[in-house]
Formats: structure tokens, C-alpha cells, sequence
């Protein structure tokens, strides 16, 4: 409906970074893998002229943009000092220094992308998802400049790094995840599913290698691929490290941070990892399973089991809206919603002068109403009125960053969502089940339609 204008955006964060910072003794490692994406910082190997004045270089030209050698060296620096601290063997120079280029390179070209279709995020967005994340770190978002110039993090550039990210994963619901189609009998096959299925009752934490083929392979194309990720099985059956492996050889995008996908809930898992991971154990691998966009191994990291019951308490609201814009200043905007107030106080029905009055296209035809509604449903300044009315009293006129509202809250429930979930969690699990071969393609067409020209 379009009253969802007014509703808080959930923005999808990485997940690495929310989950490193849930274990405080992990948070020098993110600070760490944050400063790997940040572009304003000087690296180790940059070159310095006679006078001592900076010089730097095209490492690629992409399109109409350039990957400079100062982030290609800086990001490699970084790696190798966390592959050390960690005891991680890395892969040769050469080796390495390709990988590392690559996912710059693919990486302009996503942002590039964003800029043309005009992703942004906003100040409000991302001091949200800095909120968040400090929240489950266990200190405020004003404590996140002091904690991360203790390790050496400039805040400016961790926000730079943080808004990048974001628009990044935007980009990918746009151009990915919008896409995916999920039919009706999809969603029903995925409940029954959650009857009987340990997959989709636990919670995985996997580390992934992806071996690609082209997307026109040849037969000896595809063979070559195949024999390489026999390679890699046979090694980790020699005991090999899987992470090592992973930044060896994978050609993911989560290859250089040894394969490791994070945390994902059973029912979101791609099939070509569900399948398979039912009948595995924690520290267990698979074999090389096929797809269109390669052969891939996968290893559960961790396990655990997921909760199935949810409760919450829903609110019935209906509201009334007036928008400033180029004609309705600020105090007439709030003047009109004052004298409906006065109206409704004097007998009118709320729901008649919304219909009237409310600039509101979702709601107004409904008399305001909103229906049930759950928490986080609204911007915080419109949720933190509506939780603090008591039922059937009409709140003053406020502001929010949509305009002047005044609201009703008509009633209140304790609501057991938990089918609701597992059909939220159904779409995605179906989503998630096509989304890992439909992003491979997706980098692997945008990076072919663009021109690349390295310099190294």
C-alpha cells in the first residue's frame, strides 16, 4: 500500500560486519576487514616522490572511472597483515595482487551502476545502521568515533566505507534479489518443508569455494573446472585448511576472507547448500556439488538451532498527514492540521477529514487507517508517539520527515506471528535458493559488458 511511504526503510546490512560486532573480542578483527574497503587511507607500498608529495597510478581504468594503484596496494598490505596475524597462507604475490584487483574492479563497476540508477543513501539511513550495530555491540552510536579511534579507524572514513556497503547491497535488491519470482506452490512446498526438515530448523554458519565456468563454457572448459575442484577436494582430503583453499582458488567474492559466508538460517540457504548440508556435521565438507555458474564446496563453520515461537505486540493506527511542499509552507502545513484536530474535537469523524484532508494516498481512502501494524513499522518519531497514546485519544499535532501527522491509536493486540515468519522466511528461503547462481551471473555479466583496461 502506498501509506508504506511513511514506514522506516529496512536496509539490509552486511552481516559479517553486524555479526563481528555482536563479540566484542572480534572487534579489532572488524575494525580490521572495515579499513580493507575504506578509500581515503594511505597504504604501506605508496610511492612518494623526491619532494615527498604523493604519487599514485591507474591500477584499471573501468568504463569512465579508474581503480588507483594506492587502494590496490593498500588493500593487499591489509590482507597480508591479517592473513599473518592469523597464521593464513596466502596464495603467491602475483596470485594474490589479481584477486584483489578483481573485486576493485568489480566493485567500481556495481558503484558506478548504483550512481546511474541513482541509488543514495541518506544521513538518516546510515546513522540507523551505525545505531544498529553499535546496539549490539553494547554501547551508544555517540561511543563509535572514541571506540574506533582506539583502533585506529578515522570515523569519517568508517561512515564513507559503511554507506558504500549499503549501497552496494541495494543494488543487489534491485538488480538480483527484485527479480527472483516466487510462486504461490513455492511458498506452500517450503511449509511443508518446515514440518519435518532439520534444514530449515537450524541456523549454519558455512564457508564456501566456487570454481566458475564461463557462461558459454565449452565442454573443455567445464572439464577444466571440474578437474580443478576435484583439486581442491582431494587437498582438503589430505587435510588442507579450507580457508586457505578458499583464497586460493575460489573465484567468489567472499574468497579472500577464507570462504567465510557468515551466519545463515536453514530456510534461507541456496538449495545446492541445503541439500546436502542435512546430512553433514559441524567442521564437515562437501564434495564438489555442479551449478550453471560452477562447482562449489561448501563446510559448516558452526550450528545451531533457531526458535520457532514469536510473539508481538501489534497496534491498530489511523493518522492524518499533511505534507509541506512548494506551495503549503511549514506553518500553514501544521496551521490545517491543527484546525482538523479542532474539527474532529467538535464532532467530526476522524476518518471523514482524512478522507478530505490526508495527503496520505495509502491510507486516506481507508478514513487513515493503517490497519494492524508491527513493531519498527514506522520512522522512530512516528512509532514513539503511537506507543506512548492511550487508546482512543488523539495525539497533538507532530513532525516527522514526511510531514505533519496527527494520530489515533484504536487498539492494541498480543499477536502470534509465527506462521507470518515462516512464510516471510519461506520467500526468502525460495529467493535465496536462485539468488547465489543469479548474483554469480549477475557480476559476470555487468564485469563482461564493461570496459576493463588493467595496468598491472
Amino acid at each position: 500500500m502506498v501509506f508504506l511511504a511513511i514506514h522506516q526503510r529496512s536496509d539490509v546490512l552486511p552481516s559479517r560486519l553486524a555479526a563481528s560486532f555482536i563479540n566484542m573480542r572480534k572487534i579489532k578483527y572488524l575494525l580490521t576487514s572495515i579499513v580493507m574497503s575504506m578509500s581515503a587511507a594511505s597504504a604501506l607500498s605508496d610511492e612518494l616522490s623526491e619532494t615527498g608529495q604523493f604519487l599514485d597510478g591507474f591500477a584499471a581504468v573501468v568504463n569512465d572511472g579508474v581503480v588507483l594503484k594506492s587502494e590496490l596496494n593498500r588493500q593487499t598490505d591489509l590482507i597480508i597483515q591479517r592473513a599473518t596475524e592469523q597464521g593464513i597462507e596466502l596464495p603467491p604475490a602475483h596470485i594474490l595482487l589479481e584477486q584483489v584487483l578483481e573485486r576493485l574492479i568489480v566493485e567500481e563497476i556495481q558503484m558506478q551502476r548504483a550512481d546511474r540508477i541513482g541509488i543514495q543513501i541518506s544521513d538518516q539511513m546510515l546513522n540507523t545502521a551505525i545505531s544498529r550495530i553499535a546496539d549490539q555491540a553494547g554501547f551508544s552510536f555517540e561511543e563509535l568515533p572514541q571506540i574506533l579511534a582506539q583502533d585506529g579507524v578515522d570515523y569519517g572514513e568508517y561512515r564513507r566505507d559503511m554507506r558504500r556497503q549499503m549501497t552496494l547491497e541495494q543494488l543487489r535488491q534491485i538488480d538480483v534479489t527484485s527479480r527472483i519470482s516466487v510462486s504461490p506452490r513455492e511458498i506452500q512446498q517450503c511449509l511443508a518443508d518446515l514440518e519435518n526438515n532439520v534444514v530449515v530448523e537450524s541456523s549454519y554458519r558455512l564457508a564456501h569455494i566456487l570454481i566458475s565456468i564461463p557462461e558459454s563454457a565449452t565442454a573443455d572448459q567445464i572439464l577444466e573446472a571440474e578437474e580443478e575442484a576435484n583439486l581442491v577436494y582431494s587437498r582438503l582430503e589430505d587435510g588442507a585448511d579450507f580457508g586457505r583453499l578458499a583464497i586460493r582458488y575460489s573465484d567468489s567474492q567472499t574468497g579472500l576472507e577464507g570462504g567465510d559466508l557468515g551466519w545463515r538460517e536453514g530456510n534461507q540457504l541456496p538449495t545446492m547448500f541445503s541439500d546436502v548440508v542435512g546430512n553433514m556435521s559441524i567442521g564437515d565438507y562437501s564434495k564438489p556439488i555442479r551449478t550453471i555458474s560452477g562447482f562449489h564446496l561448501v563446510k559448516i563453520l558452526d550450528l545451531r538451532g533457531v526458535i520457532q515461537k514469536s510473539e508481538i505486540e501489534q497496534s491498530l493506527v489511523r493518522h492524518i498527514l499533511i505534507t509541506p511542499d512548494e506551495i503549503i509552507d511549514e506553518e500553514t502545513a501544521k496551521q490545517r492540521l491543527e484546525d482538523a484536530v479542532e474539527r474532529i474535537r467538535g464532532g467530526e469523524d476522524f476518518g471523514e477529514v482524512a478522507k478530505l484532508l490526508s495527503d496520505d494516498p495509502g491510507s486516506a481512502n481507508n478514513g487513515g487507517d493503517m490497519g494492524w501494524t508491527n513493531p519498527g513499522t514506522f520512522v522512530p518519531e512516528f512509532e514513539e508517539v503511537a506507543n506512548n497514546l492511550e487508546l482512543g485519544v488523539m495525539s497533538e499535532p507532530f513532525r516527522s520527515r514526511f510531514g505533519w501527522h496527527v494520530i489515533e491509536v484504536l487498539d492494541r493486540r498480543i499477536y502470534d506471528n509465527t506462521e507470518d515468519l515462516k512464510e516471510q522466511s519461506c520467500v526468502q528461503r525460495v529467493q535465496n535458493s536462485k539468488l547465489a547462481n543469479e548474483s554469480e551471473l549477475w557480476v559476470r555479466r555487468i564485469r563482461d559488458e564493461a570496459f576493463v583496461d588493467s595496468r598491472i
